[in-house]
């Protein structure tokens, strides 16, 4: 790339200078150099022309509010290459620079056009491009979008444009003219217009965005500019924070009106001790309820007759269910330590094996429904309140006169890493309905991180942000539901129902036949791509043959082997991983990228217009806005532990850090996609209400689409879902499950939570002892956590942060904003750690090519040598379930997570089933679990400010698969039992029959009442007891070897899966469920299948031929043996492949062959006492 962009010469206060870190390689002397005070980085972008040379553009006269200055001398033989159009000149009282404002808005243009690559010891690069994908850009905010270019000889910028993507003329003539080439004809030209010739009205740029700006714009009412504004973007940040701090409270700590009321600035409301009249609200143009609507003396309706509300409320579980409830739990208990008693009291002196084997595993069985029973106490219901968010908001008030989002900013990030198991349309999908979804856009910002560095995920994010353009606004005119364009138009129902408007047929024909066409793309960009790369390939062969035939003259011409690239749309090679890897282009050895595919929205609504050839659909009432999307690809180099998708979600928290800063974060999987546009603003209700800086994260339950009808292998997991993490919401709360989860971001910097407890004695959820901790120091260095303040008054200690998060000032100097950021709105005297109104109301700073390069830096695959990262901070490395082990971690520094069950589904997402995958994604679970039980994370090892009965449930996920051993022996013992013909007890007394009795009854109860308040099914229960033995007695069992195996020998395993048979009708949506996929984790149950069936006609024939047949044991091994193959029903059906293909013949020789192996078994050990061959029975 070094021919295809302008390099980046970064040196800011994060980083040494380029001269210095070039020759480091990274080591600590490098890194811990000062920098030099009024060093910044600097910046060359490039272009390529049409005509096929670099134009280079000088940030010396677009210099932002950073002030971007100094020598590039040490860099001028790479710059020789490159035609210079601008010189630096001094500022004289005929050369003023730029007003910051408007060189912002064109660095700004710059920057989302540009590709930015780098990496570990080399130059940051932003490569302006013409075109992202072949096919063109017409929304304004999306890189490469088109736009005309300028009309002067011997520049082809790009002209300014407004946030519509319309030009910005100075001229009447319309003569298109870049904002560099009018700064030359105002200067040098007589302010002249190089295309009329005649005078230019306005000569200052400033008045001619302004005036651009203002034609079509909505009169709104907007505060007056902060102080300062022409400072450094951090300056504002802090010292807004730090204002806004300091009104919040009074000495005594408690919510200062006076204070707030004088002090401030604002257009109304504040600065004056006087309240506005009704009708001077109303005369504003406010209506009567503009600033909230004022009371009868004139005050503020939110002071007087407005009332507090909570955002969320607890739905407690009727006492009619859970009091039986928990007294069944009881009972059981008692009864089961009773059995057991009796079980070890009464042995089986006939078959002391069989009895000492059984007993064993009764009472691990006992135990584990202990653990998993326990956490199962207190469970809860919560609803929220989505009015009371809006109200509270996104509604007038004094503080917030304009009624501009006071809301937080959000970063969503999705992940992917295989375009080929991960397929881009599924992605893309994603993607457009995150971008629709019903969350104040210029607060939104996505980022997709392509651990695969794939062309094939970037073009087709590209397309994704392209269709947006009309995609998002159709939604939002419509209000359609869900907003993944797939799902949409595959709805069973009436897409009709419930739509007023008069377009909406017309509308949603357009849209459906654009998103066919955008199907299309995305399916074909693969060949696209191929056929690119060969033919730009076949080009560069050429040339290389021209030159060396001109160079060997008449000598013998050799055949030129240049590598084969993957080219991008505007002909420049791809940084990332190419189709044929070459070096430092392969999936573990390639540059770091970011593309802005969308640039931030403007802070106003924009709203559209009339159908025209961009947007064929009429939106003029429809905000138009698009949220920001990003691209990202971490570096990757040989020889880093790059650590999965927990390297690449910390990779994104550090970038979001420096791009948006958003003081929320969640994180999706490339194929679960918002089904509701709201469940944003739901779970922000949890973190924005009273006692919500306590929350670490939100968890959302996982939904599944595409499921056979009769969920065969439970993959729906409603148990789990519906049951398990509801339960676990009434102690600390549920566990984070990798997707749909809301964090706090200073949460995942490993934070403790404002006002910390212990919890002291086994029932802390029902009788809770709590302490406050005085100071985290007495605890030990690998478990303490980083301490945040608890007052408003303390601040935080960021002297220790660039050991702990690496040496970026950018990021480090972010944690504190968006600590501030993140807390709940002081609007009442019972919130702590709150924030005031109106304090996030604030524009957002413009993108500029230094935070591009600061991103660049730390995803670079250096940066978290010698850090916190993935060890206390961000997700938690080492464990193939990083995300139990990150929940984990944050519940024990004492946050607290809460379980957001929305009325509609919040996200869905696909699961497998065929049989195979859904045993291989178990024992990736089981595995998770079996590292966390034998490492630091058992929750034996927790601190004491998790609750009992949260370590009870955390104790249980590291201890669940070790089961696995003690049910394949119990699912053995029937048949040796019908083989021996002895039984796990002497005689089926009344005692024994009693006690099965009773806890079998409990269990029914317990299952009834779980259903009850859980809402599940009978059927749902039911398929997920099948489950657990079938993933008991299969992925269990190999996790826990596989776990053994690491951890004693250091030796890994793994379970692959062979060839495919049974999926070839592609009319069938449930095709996949049919396909056998043979792999080894099959063969435990299918033996134990057939051992229980051939002991089965072994006991039934020793019975029958004996003189004294024992019944009794007979039937206890076959009920047993039964109560096995029930449970195994699903698995040998998910064996037989499609229904109806299984041959007769093959249910005849089973039948036939179990027979002759009975009748053998009984010749061979006849019956006792009994000296012929079966009793009275002879073989002819």
């Amino acid at each position: 790339m070094a021919s295809n962009g302008g390099g980046l010469r970064h040196s800011n206060s994060s980083r040494p200078s380029r001269m210095s870190y070039s020759g480091g390689g990274g080591g600590d002397d490098a890194r811990a150099q000062a920098a030099v005070p009024g060093d910044r980085p600097m910046v060359t972008f490039a272009r390529r022309t049409h005509s096929g040379r670099y134009v280079s553009y000088s940030r010396d006269d677009l210099d932002s509010d950073l002030g971007i200055g100094g020598d590039m001398s040490p860099d001028r033989e790479e710059q020789q290459q490159y035609a210079s159009y601008h010189v630096h000149i001094p500022a004289t009282p005929d050369n003023q620079p730029m007003d910051p404002a408007i060189s912002a808005r064109v660095e700004e243009q710059y920057v989302s056009n540009s590709l930015f690559t780098g990496g570990f010891n080399s130059v940051t690069r932003a490569h302006l491009m013409d075109k992202v994908t072949d096919s063109e850009a017409s929304h304004p905010q999306m890189a490469g979008a088109k736009g005309s270019s300028c009309a002067v000889n011997g520049c082809d910028a790009k002209v300014m444009s407004d946030e519509r993507g319309d030009d910005i003329l100075p001229c009447e003539c319309d003569f298109k003219i870049c904002a560099e080439c009018f700064a030359d004809a105002v200067k040098n030209a007589g302010a002249v217009c190089p295309g009329c010739k005649e005078p230019y009205k306005n000569t200052e740029l400033e008045d001619v965005v302004g005036a651009a700006d203002a034609v079509g714009a909505r009169p709104t009412l907007s505060l007056p500019p902060p102080p300062g504004a022409a400072a450094s973007r951090m300056e504002r940040r802090l010292s807004i924070m730090r204002s806004q701090k300091a009104m919040t409270r009074s000495q005594t700590g408690d919510w200062d009106h006076n204070r707030w009321l004088f002090e401030t600035k604002g257009t109304y409301g504040y600065g004056n001790a006087i309240w506005p009249k009704e009708n001077e609200v109303d005369a504003g143009g406010m209506g009567g309820g503009g600033l909230g609507g004022g009371g009868a003396d004139g005050q503020p309706a939110e002071f007087t007759t407005k009332p507090w509300r909570p955002l969320t409320r607890k739905l407690p579980i009727p006492a009619a269910i859970l009091s039986p409830y928990r007294l069944l739990i009881l009972i059981r208990m008692v009864v089961l330590a009773l059995f057991l008693m009796w079980r070890i009291q009464h042995k089986n002196d006939d078959a002391i094996w069989l009895w000492g084997m059984s007993v064993v595993c009764e009472l691990w069985f006992g135990f584990s429904w202990l653990l998993d029973q326990l956490p199962k106490l207190c469970p809860v219901n919560r609803a929220t309140d989505l009015a009371v968010l809006k109200d509270k908001f996104e509604t007038p008030t004094p503080s917030n006169p304009t009624g501009r989002s006071d809301l937080p900013g959000l970063d969503i990030f999705v992940s992917t890493a295989d375009p080929e198991k991960e397929p881009p349309l599924v992605t893309a999908n994603t993607i457009l309905s995150i971008l629709a979804a019903d969350y104040p856009v210029e607060k939104l910002s996505c980022y997709v991180s392509d651990d695969g560095g794939a062309l094939l995920t970037f073009e087709a994010m590209a397309e994704a942000a392209s269709f947006a353009n009309m995609w998002v606004p159709f939604c939002r005119k419509h209000n359609i539901e869900p907003r993944n364009p797939e799902s949409y138009f595959n709805l069973k129902k009436d897409p009709y129902k419930n739509k007023v408007r008069q377009d909406f047929v017309k509308d949603r024909r357009r849209v459906k036949r654009e998103y066919d066409e955008f199907k299309v793309r995305i399916n074909a960009l693969p060949d696209s791509i191929r056929r690119r790369s060969d033919a730009y390939h076949a080009r560069e062969e050429i040339k290389a043959m021209k030159r060396q035939r001109e160079t060997a003259l008449d000598d013998a011409v050799e055949p030129v082997k240049i590598p084969k690239a993957t080219w991008m749309a505007d002909g420049t090679h791809w940084p990332g991983t190419w189709i044929q890897p070459s070096a430092e282009h392969t999936r573990g050895d390639h540059a770091g990228i970011i593309q802005v595919m969308l640039k931030p929205p403007s802070d106003d609504p924009l709203y559209g217009s009339t159908g025209d050839e961009g947007r064929p659909l009429d939106f003029t009432e429809v905000d138009i806005r698009l949220p920001m999307l990003v691209y990202v690809s971490r570096e990757k180099r040989p020889g880093y532990d790059h650590n999965k998708k927990a390297g690449a979600m910390n990779a994104l928290v550090r970038s979001s850090a420096v791009m948006s800063n958003g003081p929320f974060i969640l994180n999706l999987d490339c194929d679960h996609y918002v089904y509701n546009s709201q469940a944003f603003r739901e779970g922000m209700c949890f973190m924005m209400d009273r006692g919500g800086d306590r929350i670490g994260y939100v968890q959302f339950p996982q939904r599944f689409e595409g499921i056979d009808p009769s969920d065969r292998y439970a993959n729906h997991n409603t148990v789990f879902f519906d049951v398990n993490m509801r339960a676990l919401d009434g102690i600390m709360g549920p566990v984070y499950v990798g997707t749909g989860c809301l964090f706090r971001r200073v949460a995942l910097y490993g934070f403790d939570p404002p006002r910390s407890k212990e919890h002291g004695g086994c029932c802390s959820c029902c009788f809770p002892q709590r302490r406050k901790i005085k100071a985290s120091a007495a605890a030990p260095e690998e478990t303490r956590a980083l301490r945040m303040a608890d007052f408003d008054e303390d601040e935080m200690n960021m002297s220790s942060f660039p050991k702990k998060f690496g040496n970026s000032n950018f990021l480090i100097n972010s944690i504190p904003i968006a600590e501030f950021q993140g807390r709940p709105l002081a609007d009442h005297p019972g919130v702590k750690n709150g924030r005031p109104p109106g304090a996030l109301t604030v524009p957002r700073d413009l993108l500029d090519s230094s935070t591009v390069a600061e991103a660049i830096s730390v995803i670079s695959c250096w940066y978290e040598d010698k850090t916190e990262w993935g060890h206390r901070v961000g997700w938690i490395y080492g464990s193939v379930t990083e995300d139990v082990v990150t929940g984990y971690r944050m519940h024990n520094r004492g946050w607290k997570s809460v379980y957001c069950v929305t009325k509609r589904d919040a996200f869905r997402g696909t699961a497998p089933i065929n049989l195979t995958d859904r045993l291989h994604q178990v024992l990736r679970w089981a595995t998770g679990s079996v590292e966390i039980f034998f490492s630091r994370n058992n929750a034996l090892l927790a601190s004491r400010r998790m609750k009992f009965l949260q370590r009870i449930a955390y104790l249980n996920v590291g201890i669940y698969p070790f089961t696995s051993i003690f049910l394949i022996v119990y699912c053995f013992l029937p048949a040796l039992s019908l083989f021996s013909g002895q039984f796990i007890v002497k005689t089926l007394n009344v005692a024994f029959l009693t006690y099965l009795l009773g806890i079998t009854l409990m269990l029914c109860l317990l299952a009834v009442l779980e259903i009850k308040w859980s809402g599940i099914s009978l059927e749902e229960w039911w398929r997920n007891e099948q489950f657990w033995l079938i993933g008991g007695t299969s992925a269990h069992l190999a996790a826990v070897l596989q776990g053994l195996l690491k951890v004693v020998a250091g030796i890994e395993i793994s379970f692959t899966l062979t060839s495919k048979s049974g999926g070839d009708d592609v009319d069938d949506e449930f095709a996949d469920l049919y396909i056998v996929k043979w792999t080894s984790l099959m063969i435990p149950p299918i033996v134990i299948m057939m051992v229980n069936l051939i002991a089965i006609a072994v006991g039934f024939s020793r019975t029958i031929y004996s003189e004294i047949p024992q019944w009794s044991k007979l039937l206890g091994g076959v009920f047993f043996s039964f109560w096995v193959l029930a449970h195994l029903y699903p698995f040998a059906k998910g064996l037989m492949g499609r229904r109806g293909r299984t041959p007769t013949i093959v249910f005849v020789w089973a039948g036939l062959l179990s027979i002759t192996i009975s009748l053998l078994w009984v010749a061979i050990d006849p019956p006792s006492g009994n000296q012929q061959i079966g009793g009275s029975f002879t073989f002819p």
